[in-house]
């Protein structure tokens, strides 16, 4: 149902911190979100860097109720033309009459400094809810909430090989090597949500096969 809030976007990667600031935002009331933004790797049909199969995305879509808008790009991805689909993507949300864009970022200044710069003269305005939070209080803090995740890529130099496929919980929180960021954030592993507030239900995976490719260990998560 439309409302007299200003209309935004998710960028939707299909890890925690995606799901958490989409929460955010949701529980402050100040926007409507109406779509999910992500970027699908067509050669595998997979979700760009986590891995995830676009099966799978679009279960998260009907859990959140929420439409998908899905970026097209090729393996491999040059980044002229990532940037291309990216300027497409923003040209349908304008049509739409969206005005803001939310990310998941929570520290790293050259990522949000790029986000900001590439909007910037776009007529949005970017959004980053979960900007700042000390990442163990809110990894634990997510946990608290019911949100349930599983590790679908890691960083084999700074995780070792067993990581991949672990759900994100407590145990795992404890078992991180010294040095690696509780919420993974300077890019140790991303992650997809199977749970989360705003899911009406949850995604039942389990973890398949490991595989190692591109310099990255990716856990295929499967419906279980």
């Amino acid at each position: 149902m439309s409302t007299n809030r200003p209309k935004a976007w998710m960028s939707w990667s299909s890890g925690k911190d995606s799901a958490w600031a989409l929460h955010t935002v949701q529980q402050q009331q100040e926007y409507e979100v109406t779509a999910l933004l992500t970027t699908v790797n067509t050669t595998h049909a997979r979700v760009a860097m986590h891995g995830v199969r676009e099966s799978l995305l679009d279960l998260q879509g009907k859990a959140l109720g929420l439409r998908l808008v899905k970026v097209p790009l090729p393996w491999p991805c040059p980044n002229e033309i990532y940037e291309q689909a990216m300027l497409k993507a923003l040209d349908q949300a304008r049509s739409e009459g969206v005005t803001h864009m939310i990310f998941g970022d929570l520290f790293l200044e050259d990522v949000r400094r790029y986000r900001e710069d590439k909007l910037r003269g776009t007529g949005f305005t970017p959004l980053f809810p979960i900007w700042g939070m000390d990442t163990a209080k809110l990894a634990r803090e997510m946990m608290a909430a019911g949100l349930r995740a599983w590790l679908t890529c890691i960083d084999p130099r700074k995780l070792n090989h067993a990581f991949a496929g672990r759900p994100f919980n407590e145990r795992l929180i404890e078992e991180l090597p010294a040095g690696v960021d509780p919420c993974g954030e300077n890019g140790e592993f991303h992650t997809f949500v199977s749970h989360a507030p705003g899911f009406q239900y949850p995604i039942a995976v389990t973890p398949g096969e490991i595989v190692e490719r591109d310099g990255f260990v990716f856990a295929d998560l499967v419906l279980s």
